[in-house]
């Protein structure tokens, strides 16, 4: 392979630019919170209420949580 330092540094500045115009991602404890917010709003009770309430919070969320990560705190707090 050959070694592309300059194609390497592109993309690493384009990677910088991208990511400034990004918002930021949510914090644990601000997703703590919507999760909490979305289990009490929509009523949800059981696992298999999981699809309504990360639907809840990723909306809430306005595109700053990852959806995985949604998924897990949402199984832990239904579980």
């Amino acid at each position: 392979m050959a070694a592309r330092e300059d194609l390497a540094a592109g993309e690493e500045f384009e990677a910088q630019v991208i990511e400034a115009y990004l918002p930021a991602e949510l914090s644990d404890a601000e997703l703590d919170e919507l999760v909490t917010r979305a289990v009490a709003e929509t009523g949800a009770s059981s696992p298999r209420d999981m699809g309504k309430v990360i639907k809840h919070v990723m909306a809430a969320g306005g595109g700053r949580a990852d959806g995985r990560t949604v998924s897990t705190k949402v199984k832990e707090a239904l579980g």
